[in-house]
């Protein structure tokens, strides 16, 4: 007759401690660049003209500011106006509307915050939106001039 030898007992597995993963600081994400400074960058690498930046807040609800520039040529202004919107879009930043790009001689984005006029310099002349927006000139009721 056989006997029922006990099995073997078994030794649990010791536990390996998990080798201590190395905790890499990830890198901080890349600071967003302002809207001002996208636009700013664009018009400098198309070498946009006569670059002028207003601030409107206070005389107006649609815009903080607005940055108006001239090109050589419609396919100049053409030019400058999709490279301001590929930067802006690069940064994050959506325009709402662009307006006269087929045309190209005068082509209007609006990024919400600031609005981007670029024109040639003969519409630029004949429209005078620096004239319009300039703070300095607009009469305040009760004011002097």
């Amino acid at each position: 007759m056989k006997t029922k030898t006990p099995a073997a007992k078994k030794r649990p597995a010791k536990k390996r401690a998990a080798p201590a993963r190395r905790r890499v600081g990830k890198k901080p994400a890349p600071a967003k660049p302002s809207l001002d400074a996208v636009i700013r960058d664009a018009l400098a690498d198309m070498k946009a003209q006569s670059v002028t930046e207003l601030d409107v807040r206070g005389v107006t609800d649609i815009a903080d500011r607005m940055v108006i520039a001239s090109g050589t040529s419609d396919r100049h202004v053409r030019s400058i106006a999709e490279r301001v919107v590929e930067k802006a879009k690069e940064a994050g930043f959506r325009p709402h509307g662009i307006e006269g790009l087929r045309d190209g001689e005068w082509v209007l984005i609006d990024l919400s915050d600031t609005i981007v006029h670029l024109m040639l310099p003969r519409v630029r002349e004949f429209y005078g939106l620096e004239k319009l927006w300039d703070l300095k000139s607009i009469r305040r009721p009760g004011g002097h001039g």
